[in-house]
């Protein structure tokens, strides 16, 4: 499946030694992050920066596009969907590797969201690891099997704001302990007052989490 991308090319105006998978939440599309390589591009100047829109229209809004639906928040309901989408996004990180000519420790995600399951699910379950998973406002799907052999304990940086009426901050506290206990580095935080966003100290904490997994 093609997926439409918006793209950031590297500030550095040379071929890319990295690459940041942006990927949205529900009823996006791809512009909707890729914004955020302004703020990271000094940090990252060789890294291009992509973000592609969700394979799926919209089930709960007349625009946008989703990972997979969330009409059930039923976990099994959920795990179906996150195992539909999982090889698209997957096949879509082996596009991009081949396309820039990198090795899959090139390349982090960036969720928020919706997004941040599929970063949570796709990225320690790729064939080989990639740099880390940075994600914004989510939660975890699939903790049962993060200690199957094959799964790569990649860098996680969670950030997610006590005042989130979407994911409660509950998802937070369970993918960090979750994670943990399957033997991933976990780092990030709590952001005080923060709804369902992505705050100026969550760009910053982003950036340096970045910046230490792509160097």
């Amino acid at each position: 499946m093609t997926l439409k991308t918006y793209t950031h090319s590297p500030k550095s105006g040379k071929k890319p030694e990295s690459i940041v998978i942006l990927l949205h939440g529900l009823g996006a599309n791809g512009a909707d992050l890729i914004g955020l390589a302004r703020y990271w591009e000094e940090a990252l100047p060789s890294t291009v920066f992509i973000s592609p829109d969700a394979p799926f229209p919209c089930d709960m809004a007349p625009v946008g596009y989703q990972w997979f639906s969330l009409q059930s928040r039923n976990p099994d309901f959920i795990l179906r969907g996150v195992e539909e989408a999982a090889p698209i996004l997957d096949e879509f990180i082996d596009k991009m590797l081949e396309h820039y000519a990198l090795p899959d420790s090139k390349v982090a995600l960036v969720g928020f969201s919706q997004g941040t399951m599929m970063s949570l699910y796709v990225g320690p379950r790729r064939k080989k690891p990639i740099a880390g998973v940075l994600g914004y406002s989510g939660a975890l799907v699939g903790a049962d099997t993060l200690g199957e052999v094959g799964v790569h304990k990649i860098p996680v940086h969670l950030i997610h704001g006590d005042m989130d009426d979407v994911l409660p901050i509950s998802s937070y506290h369970a993918a960090k302990s979750q994670l943990q206990a399957s033997g991933f580095r976990v780092t990030g935080g709590i952001t005080q007052g923060l709804m369902h966003n992505i705050d100026e100290d969550g760009i910053e904490s982003g950036a340096v989490f970045l910046e230490s997994v792509l160097k």
